[in-house]
């Protein structure tokens, strides 16, 4: 592995870990075998600045949908539509209940978890697979650093059921910004890198900066540092059915974005479905993002960007080295992360609604 390499990932989240980003809207898969229970095609619950919330949704098969919050219906209409529901109480996350006239029903959230210490702390689940399965909200959370988390933070992360923390970082960032976790959590060190050595040389243009990030997201499928972690977060999925379990790195978007990305592809969610969970870190990171730039010379600026960015390329290359070095994605759960056939059917009935 090249010095850029772990430099581009590593410093490029420290600058951006400490600010925050707004919510973003969630993201749906699109079926292409439907075999679900679950009629909905589509469902969506997005927070607004105001305390409102925007759902939406499509559903087969029926002509009859009711949204409850709270136990009392908020929203109701056909087989598809859209209601903005205002005036609900305070609540750590606000969930809703979408039921379906015929077929099962979902249970949703906003994805994003507001904290006073994240900006790009949210749900791992609330996507469709390709079968018309969803997966479970609740159950896998993803973030950026946790060492400025408040009291109050903590607080709401022992509510949600927070009980074990993976952290992907490296040592060096591990004592510069200690994690603060929930009372009773797990601690787990899943160090991506681990063992690559020291880093020190940034990249010097902003092609040497995209292709710093490239090989970082090949080194996190082929690395022995990101076999280890990765197995480590995905055993601990599969063993902690207390829920919840969280994964992180500083800015949660490449090492935590190439977890998200196998997690909800091991699921069976759709490749442009992950992509867009991936991409989505740049609009949670976007005030962040920018606040950084904006303090910087243009050039020096221009070779930041793209270590600040997620691209489609960079999980592309992920990808690319899954399928150069095992030949498929069920091989590299195999081979490369010690998954079997039978592990990763418990794993989606576990995490799996339908």
């Amino acid at each position: 592995m090249k010095k850029a390499l772990l430099a581009a990932t590593v410093v490029a989240s420290a600058l951006a870990a400490s600010l925050v980003a707004a919510p973003l809207a969630s993201a749906t898969g699109r079926d292409r075998h439907d075999r679900s229970a679950v009629p909905f095609t589509e469902a969506t619950v997005t927070a607004g600045a105001d305390g409102s919330f925007t759902l939406r949704w499509k559903a087969r098969g029926t002509d009859r949908v009711e949204i409850e919050a709270n136990g009392k219906v908020v929203a109701k209409g056909g087989s598809q539509g859209t209601a903005v529901v205002k005036g609900l109480p305070a609540a750590d996350r606000q969930w809703f209940d979408f039921e379906p006239g015929r077929g099962q029903g979902l249970r949703l959230a906003d994805r994003l978890i507001k904290l006073d210490g994240t900006a790009n702390f949210r749900d791992a689940g609330g996507y469709r697979t390709s079968t018309g399965q969803w997966v479970r909200m609740g159950e896998i959370y993803r973030s950026d650093a946790l060492d400025k988390l408040t009291e109050d933070d903590l607080a709401k992360l022992r509510r949600l059921r927070v009980r074990t923390v993976f952290d992907l970082r490296t040592e060096d960032e591990r004592t510069k910004a200690a994690d603060k976790v929930p009372t009773g959590a797990t601690y787990v060190v899943a160090d991506v890198f681990a063992g690559s050595g020291s880093f020190q040389a940034m990249p010097r243009t902003p092609d040497e900066a995209v292709k710093a990030m490239v090989d970082a997201e090949r080194a996190m499928v082929s690395g022995a540092g990101g076999k280890k972690a990765y197995t480590q977060v995905f055993d601990g999925i599969d063993r902690d059915r207390g829920r919840s379990v969280l994964f992180h790195c500083t800015a949660g978007k490449d090492r935590t974005g190439w977890a998200g990305a196998a997690l909800l592809t091991a699921l069976g969610v759709p490749r442009e479905t992950v992509e867009a969970d991936y991409l989505a870190s740049n609009d949670y990171r976007k005030a962040a993002n920018d606040a950084i730039l904006s303090h910087l010379p243009a050039q020096q600026a221009a070779v930041y960007k793209p270590l600040l960015d997620v691209r489609p390329e960079y999980l592309n290359a992920g990808y690319d080295e899954v399928e150069a070095t095992y030949g498929s994605f069920d091989r590299y759960l195999k081979d490369g992360l010690g998954i079997d056939a039978r592990e990763l059917k418990e794993l989606k009935k576990d995490l799996l609604v339908g």
